[in-house]
């Protein structure tokens, strides 16, 4: 399992190093940068956990610019903001366009592991979500176009033989093609086959 890391983007050295040495004794990796430049030159799509970003980086993209570019990219990892007291409005600004929260400077640090924590467990949530919707979604592209007739039919509540009659098929067809259906759902009732395509509704 990939490990969780808070990616810190901080122009500020003795603050990042502190702030590092703070989240490891809670179990927190860390990777640090100076520049949002850079970091979005790292980053890549299989890292998990959060973004720890100043809000005011003193080189050339600052911290909002480098959270527009983060949302124009679609990019999955919450993001959390280091803020001062002047930046509270943009902070505010930020976490209604979808930040996952503002931490004003000076920060208590246990205080920072546990946002960065509880970013970790809604990270994961959302990618686990999202990782079964694509099972899911996987499995019915699998299904051919008359599996998906009888499938919608048996969702429906519909017994074989009035599928049989409506499809204009054999009853030992209708069987042939619920148990199609069910294995490749990875499915062994209507009742399973009707909570896994819920999921895609959530």
């Amino acid at each position: 399992m990939t490990t969780n890391y808070a990616y810190i983007i901080d122009d500020d050295d003795a603050v990042s190093d502190a702030l590092v040495w703070q989240l490891r004794t809670r179990g927190i990796e860390c990777a640090t940068w100076s520049r949002a430049e850079d970091f979005l030159a790292a980053l890549r799509p299989e890292w998990r956990g959060c973004i720890v970003l100043d809000i005011q980086l003193g080189k050339t993209m600052s911290g909002l610019d480098c959270f527009e570019i983060l949302l124009q990219n679609h990019c999955p990892l919450p993001v959390i903001f280091i803020t001062g007291y002047g930046d509270i409005q943009m902070a505010v600004s930020a976490v209604k366009r979808g930040a996952f929260d503002f931490i004003e400077k000076p920060f208590n640090h246990n205080d920072l592991a546990d946002r960065i924590q509880t970013a970790f467990n809604m990270s994961d949530e959302k990618r686990r979500i999202g990782d079964t919707r694509s099972t899911i979604e996987e499995r019915l592209a699998s299904l051919t176009a008359r599996e998906r007739e009888v499938m919608d039919l048996i969702l429906e509540g519909r017994y074989n033989k009035v599928i049989a009659n409506e499809l204009m098929i054999s009853m030992r067809t209708v069987e042939a093609h619920r148990s199609h259906i069910f294995n490749k759902m990875k499915v062994r009732s209507a009742v399973e086959l009707a909570q896994q395509l819920a999921v895609l509704k959530e």
